[in-house]
């Protein structure tokens, strides 16, 4: 199983890259930043710098969005750090959450995102691209073997579907197990229904981990609290959810949408933060389903689980006050015993 970590690009700039550094020598292989234009810094920017100081690490965003950059521009900036750095970018893409909200947008629907990884793809790896309208164009610099694979994001049955269908990867932010064993079939079911060689799906579970010294009450508690915040994120693509196809739905599981009937309402400038006020209505339950809590003992039980349902990368949140602790912890312990 590979691993990945997962950040925010808060200033100051030299800290993610610094914890990057970190995560490679801990044996992550994967580097992974939020991308929202509004809330944080450019993480392309970052990504540079990331990839000029570490040696093997893929870098990419979870996730990006057709809108925020249109999709030649996505493509010409993973292709120019590939022709810099050699092919270490993958693209996550998905309906734009944050990035789109915050800016007063709403999210984009399948059709533009479906456009745009046929797109970002072709151009990535030197290919011609129709842009719509006439447009057919090719980057003239790409050179011979240049590669960008795209990896979506996805909860819903349609959005599952097309991930099957037209994605080199499917990236599921959340690790309850039940979910990500029906989810990952719908995916591989969809691929092999489209003609394809489901092995060729890359999956991708990303959710927040936090290493406790022991499964005392009170360390589980604080390291619940400092996981809250993800339910409540979640939760943003499950009330999207609900509102199309109804609370009850044979499409959508219920163990993906019962939780959220408390939720009130969502204030983006808290968005992936410990401590956010506005995932209060977030159970214990919901935190130890979705995330990854516990001693080391516990973190490997449940990844060799999520690698036995299909699970190719555990991409790990690390955004709660144990930043370095979890990195080491998990490059000392929990990465050895999995992958032994």
């Amino acid at each position: 199983m590979d691993f990945g970590l997962v950040l925010q690009t808060d200033p100051p700039a030299s800290r993610v890259i610094d914890l990057m550094r970190r995560a490679e020598h801990n044996g992550f292989s994967h580097g992974w930043t939020f991308d929202s234009a509004v809330l944080w810094q450019e993480p392309f920017v970052i990504y540079s710098q990331i990839l000029a100081r570490t040696e093997r690490l893929t870098v990419g965003p979870m996730v990006t969005n057709p809108s925020t950059r249109t999709p030649e521009v996505t493509a010409s900036t993973f292709a120019t750090l590939n022709d810099m750095f050699g092919n270490r970018t993958v693209c996550g893409i998905g309906r734009g959450d944050s990035a789109m909200r915050v800016a007063g947008r709403k999210p984009n629907t399948l059709a533009r995102i479906s456009e745009a990884i046929k797109v970002i793809r072709a151009l990535g790896r030197g290919d011609s691209a129709d842009l719509g309208g006439g447009a057919v164009v090719k980057f003239p610099w790409v050179r011979q073997g240049a590669r960008l694979p795209v990896w979506m994001a996805a909860y819903g049955p349609r959005a599952l579907k097309m991930t099957g269908e037209e994605a080199d990867g499917f990236i599921l932010q959340l690790a309850d197990l039940y979910l990500t064993e029906y989810m990952v079939k719908a995916v591989k079911d969809a691929a092999e229904a489209a003609g394809r060689d489901p092995a060729e799906v890359s999956v991708c579970v990303a959710a927040p981990a936090y290493v406790t010294a022991d499964d005392s009450p009170e360390a589980l508690a604080h390291a619940r609290d400092q996981c809250r915040w993800f339910g409540g994120m979640v939760g943003n693509h499950v009330a999207d959810l609900v509102s199309k196809y109804g609370e009850h739905s044979a499409q959508v599981p219920e163990e993906l949408t019962e939780y959220i009937k408390s939720r009130q309402g969502y204030d983006y400038a808290h968005h992936g933060r410990s401590g956010n006020p506005d995932t209060e209505f977030v159970p214990d339950e919901i935190v130890d389903r979705f995330c990854l809590i516990g001693p080391p003992e516990r973190h490997i039980e449940k990844l060799t689980a999520l690698r036995a349902l299909g699970v190719d990368q555990f991409a790990l949140y690390d955004m709660h006050d144990a930043q370095e602790a979890t990195i080491d912890a998990y490059g000392t312990t929990v990465i050895p015993a999995v992958n032994s």
